[in-house]
């Protein structure tokens, strides 16, 4: 072949290339909305198009016989055939997988959860890109229905919290108004006596409401902590002073000890009422002339000794074992029973969220509350890390507790 046959050939197979593939790309523009299957075809079709034209601007430079050329006519006719059959195969493939995932699409659309895998061998492979976007989306349907059952279980124990709270505030107010009334008809035999038992009531209310505050400003987020460094013995102490005449009260003897340096960094005020309100509970559970003993130190895990914890022991008997993995859920309550609380007003709102708050205050801290049975009662513990969070004002995450307990546990 000479060197002129040669590049006339190139030229013209260079010709019609470009002339099919502008054509191929303006048809794909206009296509761009059609199926895969169209586009497939269309561009097996180009492909086999500047196949058969280079294969005839060949034919006619190098002058081949007519025998020859119908030849080739057939094995192209052949190739192009099997060309357009492969591609209608593969097209058609992509074609039901993305289906599929249309399908999983609306039904994760419905709130459907997508689960494959009994379906998946008799489905046709799909390429990987495709099997990825199928694996997201079973993923994304599995969070998408733990998510509702999470939303689904923390309405259910908001309706119920409000139902306990109505509750809790109807009993007050009630005795209030009818002391009052006794009053106004001249028919109190102590006035005195009902002055005192009407602000009795209002500070439990006071407290009440305040814990329902702080319990909202939790789950929403927006607590914000100063943290600071400070001694967790002298938070013990100032706590175990405030609360010795009510343990006194009711038998209950405190027992307080452990390091006597223990630092931490922390917001002292909301830090301060969480052993508190755990210290409440455990005088409140636990029997009349037992020991409630509360204990300051480190775990001795991690650097700087490990996290700072405070620790609080009572003698409530104990709470059932089912009825531990529930006792940090929110509104969670295993007996509606309040049980008595007289001479607590003022230092203790019944309102079943102790707890709540000190989960969640604890964990803006990025520390942990556990609880355990031991030796007849049960023991709260609280870990605090050695150092803050950054940045250092930083919003509570929700906690999620109630403090009602099970079989006298506290």
């Amino acid at each position: 072949m000479e060197g002129s046959e040669l590049w006339t050939i190139l030229a013209w197979v260079l010709f019609w290339a470009v002339l099919i593939g502008a054509t191929t790309l303006f048809s794909l523009r206009l296509l761009r909305r059609a199926s895969v299957l169209a586009q497939i075809c269309l561009v097996v079709v180009a492909t086999v198009a500047v196949l058969v034209a280079g294969m005839v601007s060949a034919f006619n430079a190098m002058f081949i016989s007519a025998r020859d050329l119908e030849v080739m006519w057939y094995i192209l006719a052949v190739a192009s055939a099997v060309a357009v059959a492969l591609s209608l195969m593969l097209g058609a493939g992509v074609s039901r997988n993305a289906a599929r995932l249309v399908v999983a699409a609306r039904r994760l659309g419905r709130g459907e959860t997508l689960d494959h895998a009994e379906g998946r061998a008799r489905a046709p492979a799909m390429t990987s890109e495709l099997a990825e976007l199928a694996k997201e989306l079973e993923a994304s349907s599995r969070s998408l229905a733990e998510s509702r059952e999470r939303e689904a279980a923390i309405e259910t124990a908001r309706r119920e919290l409000v139902s306990w709270i109505s509750h809790d505030l109807r009993t007050p107010l009630a005795s209030m108004r009818a002391m009052t009334e006794a009053l106004e008809d001249g028919m109190a035999s102590d006035v005195p006596g009902y002055y005192r038992k009407i602000i009795g009531q209002t500070e439990q209310m006071t407290a009440m409401v305040n814990d329902l505050l702080e319990l909202s400003k939790i789950q929403a987020g927006t607590l914000r902590l100063r943290a600071e460094p400070l001694d967790l013995y002298d938070l013990v102490s100032d706590a175990l002073s405030d609360l010795a005449p009510l343990a006194a009260q009711r038998g209950i003897t405190l027992d307080g000890g452990g390091d006597r340096e223990c630092m931490a960094v922390a917001d002292g005020p909301s830090l301060a009422r969480a052993v508190r309100n755990i210290l409440l509970n455990a005088i409140i559970y636990s029997r009349p002339d037992t020991v409630v003993h509360v204990s300051v130190g480190r775990d001795g895990m991690g650097q700087n000794g490990g996290n700072a914890v405070v620790a609080v022991q009572d003698q409530c008997g104990g709470i059932r074992s089912e009825d531990l993995p529930h006792l940090f859920e929110t509104g969670w309550q295993k007996d509606r029973a309040r049980g008595t609380t007289e001479g607590l007003q003022g230092s203790y709102s019944g309102a079943g969220i102790g707890l709540s708050m000190v989960a969640g205050i604890v964990k803006a801290h990025g520390g942990s509350v556990t609880v355990d049975n031991v030796d007849g009662g049960c023991r709260f513990a609280l870990s605090l890390p050695a150092e803050a969070p950054q940045p250092s004002s930083f919003p509570a995450t929700s906690g999620t507790s109630a403090d009602e307990r099970a079989g006298g546990a506290s």
